[in-house]
């Protein structure tokens, strides 16, 4: 039996101690595991190490058709990440290989990263910074002045678990968080004193915006430019969803026209981005991680842990213990 760990070089993990000891715990010491750092200029070498692999385990890797086409022996591809829009869902689901992203090991990490966005940004953070390091000028006076976030209106798209957690540790911090999600329950809401409102009048009435949304074929893009000419209150805007949600050029646009105060995001549009080229590098007003957000020492244990986890119980037949099938096979 073989795994197959592989994904980009800067989206592995340090090491893979604790990946190799969750498999061969629970899959025993004869299964083979390999690492392989994954390049799009030699897809072919890809190929030729997932031909013969039973389960592959990846974050950022696309598995298509003809990927599967290639790996005959592959029953489970485990993702170390909360999205699977890189894995042909109806292509796996036709040959009965099952795909398990992580459903939950960073919901605390994001949503606190949310919150450290909102106060970052709302306070000029980086321009101080770059006033004081660059400039060697010392002027409270410099930034514009925006209210406190308690008089502000917080809103969230996408009420999931993240999206939740998010609302749970801004209330005290703003003055009212809205948020719209077609897929939660009207519960959900009212048990966290949250107003439940519709996409367009969130975008008219939030002064501080984040995006915790999955990524879907409903929503590429759903921040456009018309959903930036509907920001009257100029908000703060934070994509901690899918980079694919935004319309950059137009988000660079609306930046430049001054719809937005402020814009911070830990995803971009392009997974491995020129950052060199990047019309959003190097401004004032806008801070990147590089899809960092979830990053601390318990979420790394838990990502690795129970990624392998799905793995192990995949491969032993035992589906109910599969943490997130999202696919029936």
């Amino acid at each position: 039996m073989k795994v197959l760990i592989c994904d980009h070089a800067d989206c592995m993990m340090p090491d893979h101690a604790l990946e190799i000891e969750t498999l061969r715990a629970g899959l025993g010491e004869d299964v083979e595991v390999e690492v392989l750092e994954y390049e799009d200029d030699k897809r072919d070498e890809f190929y030729e190490h997932v031909a013969d692999a039973d389960a592959l385990l990846t974050a950022f890797v696309t598995v298509d058709a003809e990927a599967m086409d290639r790996a005959p022996k592959l029953k489970v591809v485990s993702l170390n990440s909360t999205g699977f829009d890189q894995v042909d869902l109806d292509e796996a689901t036709k040959r009965g290989i099952g795909v398990c992203p992580v459903g939950e090991y960073c919901t605390w990490d994001v949503a606190e990263s949310a919150i450290a966005y909102m106060g970052a940004l709302n306070k000029h953070f980086k321009f101080y910074q770059r006033e004081i390091d660059e400039r060697h000028k010392w002027d409270y006076a410099a930034a514009p002045q925006w209210p406190r976030l308690e008089d502000q209106v917080l809103g969230i798209v996408g009420f999931g678990k993240i999206g939740k957690c998010t609302a749970e540790k801004a209330m005290g911090l703003v003055k009212r968080v809205i948020a719209c999600d077609p897929h939660a329950d009207d519960a959900a809401f009212a048990e966290r004193g949250v107003t439940r409102v519709s996409k367009e009048e969130l975008l008219t009435h939030a002064d501080i915006i984040v995006n915790h949304m999955c990524l879907t074929d409903d929503n590429v893009r759903f921040f456009d430019e018309a959903a930036f000419d509907l920001m009257a209150r100029r908000p703060i805007f934070i994509n901690l969803g899918r980079g694919l949600c935004v319309d950059e050029e137009a988000l660079v646009d609306a930046l430049d026209a001054g719809k937005l105060r402020a814009f911070g995001a830990d995803v971009l549009y392009d997974e491995t981005p020129d950052l060199a080229s990047n019309k959003l590098v190097g401004r004032d007003n806008v801070i990147i991680t590089p899809h960092s957000a979830f990053y601390s020492t318990t979420a790394i244990e838990d990502l690795e842990r129970l990624s392998c986890e799905n793995i192990v119980h995949f491969l032993k037949g035992e589906k109910e213990k599969v943490f997130k099938l999202v696919n029936e096979v």
